[in-house]
């Protein structure tokens, strides 16, 4: 398993720490080191959100990240902070949704989700985050999907089955669609 460094930034109620807290249970449930930073801007629903997460199987000295290796970028604004600070070769995630407009890099992997599209086919636009978490899995492997799966049935207690279900099928269709990208017939 190589060692991961992703942020996850957007605005404030787009569920960015709790898509960052899942990536770092799962890999726990799997046995890995992992770390969860969150960071937050002056105001909390509306304002700026990031998150950074570490998952390796080597020990994590520091929860700190200067240039991740992955990028989930929910908004224009967190797409050109820390899609500028992505590390060659890392692998950008973008809300097509909500940015029109791509930083231009070409030593990176960009790819363009429209999650909040794909979240209402799911059953609730506020699914987005579970897209781009499923297109996250699908694409890096970090951690599996099961393991996702089952932290989130841990935290989202029988009170809130109907928000697990469309949870879990925002996340299948994000790897859905990212299949859909790689396995296109010629």
């Amino acid at each position: 398993m190589a060692y991961h460094a992703i942020i996850i930034a957007g605005f404030g109620g787009q569920g960015i720490m709790l898509t960052g807290q899942i990536i770092a249970a799962a890999a726990v449930k799997e046995g890995k080191n992992a770390t969860w930073l969150p960071s937050y801007g002056p105001e909390m629903r509306g304002g700026t959100a990031n998150c950074t997460v570490i998952v390796d199987e080597k020990p994590i000295t520091s929860p700190v990240v200067d240039h991740p290796t992955e990028v989930i970028a929910m908004n224009f604004p967190s797409m050109m902070k820390f899609g500028a600070k992505l590390r060659s070769g890392g692998l950008l995630l973008v809300n097509s949704s909500v940015v029109e407009q791509i930083i231009d890099r070409d030593d990176i992997e960009t790819i363009e989700i429209p999650a909040n599209e794909i979240a209402e086919e799911a059953g609730n636009v506020k699914a987005a985050n579970m897209v781009m978490l499923g297109a996250f899995l699908e694409l890096t492997r970090t951690v599996s999907f099961e393991a996702v799966e089952e932290v989130l049935r841990e935290q989202l207690s029988k009170t809130k089955e109907d928000l697990l279900k469309i949870d879990l099928i925002a996340i299948k269709k994000g790897r859905e669609f990212i299949g859909s990208l790689y396995h296109k017939s010629s």
